[in-house]
């Protein structure tokens, strides 16, 4: 008799055992000749060498499934053990799954055009109004690029800019202080990685979060990395960040042309690196529209007001321009 033991790489134990371990118990009564023991992400296997290749082979199967689509269920098991393709396998538009199973998948015209671009540049720029999934598209292609281990860890970032109020002095340390302007990154993060491991990644470093200003002096190899809010980065820190870029890395940089938050002395460091990079070869460019909004159908019409005010003031200060000149 042989003993071995695997390791549950990449998994949540919680999601690969099942609930009140019904996975797992589908895996033993699979496997009789093997007594098979299970503790955290450590499984221990004793039985005859061939009987524990097979065991080994069919584990590392049910792993890289559950690791990918971020679920296994008493179906998929019996699937993957007979050598037949899952349900989940079919979806070959699928970017990655969130942690209760969904498929997150490009649901616009422009965020596949988003999709296509990644895959084919190394720095993209995707500009377009709330709720177009800027943000939550370049999340899940960054996911899937760890998870096939074409880099070795995510880094996002976003200017520590309040929208419109003074929110004064934030008490806590370092991290509490800056935590309330990255929330809407580790939103996105949680849809898509179980929380142990996510707990685990952010602990080690390989998904990193911080503020723009923490970006200065580094360089950044073996990433994914992206700037979320670019509209309110200036044009030195747009410059210093785009400039961060290592051996291996892909950029995102994404942002709202309408919601900038600045003084108003100042430029958006986002419009002047369009204006400044438009013509760089390698660069990709994507421009969502309000047709691309996934929110609530009632943000769309929330846009639209927004652009039509947006269009009667540049009518109004026209015609005010024109009458002063004719004065």
């Amino acid at each position: 008799m042989i003993e071995k033991h695997l390791i549950l790489e990449d998994v949540d134990p919680a999601v690969f055992y099942g609930v009140q371990g019904s996975n797992w118990r589908m895996v033993k009564s699979l496997f009789p000749k093997l007594r098979l023991m299970a503790r955290d992400n450590v499984v221990k296997a004793v039985g005859e060498a061939d009987d524990l290749e097979v065991f080994d082979e069919k584990m590392q199967a049910l792993v890289m499934h559950c690791a990918k689509y971020n679920s296994l269920t008493e179906e998929d098991i019996l699937d993957i053990l007979r050598g037949q393709k899952t349900k989940d396998e079919s979806g070959e538009d699928v970017i990655v799954y969130s942690t209760q199973g969904r498929p997150v998948r490009a649901r616009s015209e422009n965020q596949l055009k988003l999709v296509q671009t990644f895959e084919t540049h190394d720095l993209t720029f995707a500009v377009g109004p709330a709720g177009t999934g800027k943000t939550y598209t370049g999340i899940a292609l960054a996911v899937r690029a760890l998870k096939r281990k074409e880099v070795r860890r995510i880094i996002l970032s976003r200017p520590a800019v309040e929208a419109g109020e003074k929110l004064g002095f934030l008490p806590g340390d370092m991290k509490e202080k800056i935590d309330p302007y990255l929330q809407p990154l580790y939103d996105a993060l949680e849809e898509m990685i179980p929380a142990v491991k996510l707990k685990e990644y952010m602990d080690t470093g390989v998904i990193q979060i911080a503020p723009l200003a923490f970006m200065r002096g580094r360089t950044l190899n073996d990433a994914v990395v992206i700037l979320d809010e670019a509209q309110n980065t200036t044009t030195s820190q747009i410059k210093m960040f785009l400039t961060r870029m290592g051996t291996n890395t892909k950029m995102i940089v994404t942002g709202d042309r309408t919601q900038i938050d600045l003084p108003a002395s100042q430029r958006s460091g986002l419009i002047e690196a369009l204006r400044i990079l438009k013509d760089v070869p390698g660069i990709g460019f994507v421009e969502l529209t309000r047709k691309d909004i996934v929110r609530h159908k009632l943000v769309t019409h929330i846009v639209e007001a927004y652009e039509a005010e947006a269009r009667r003031r540049r009518e109004e200060q026209k015609e005010e321009k024109i009458i002063n000149e004719q004065k």
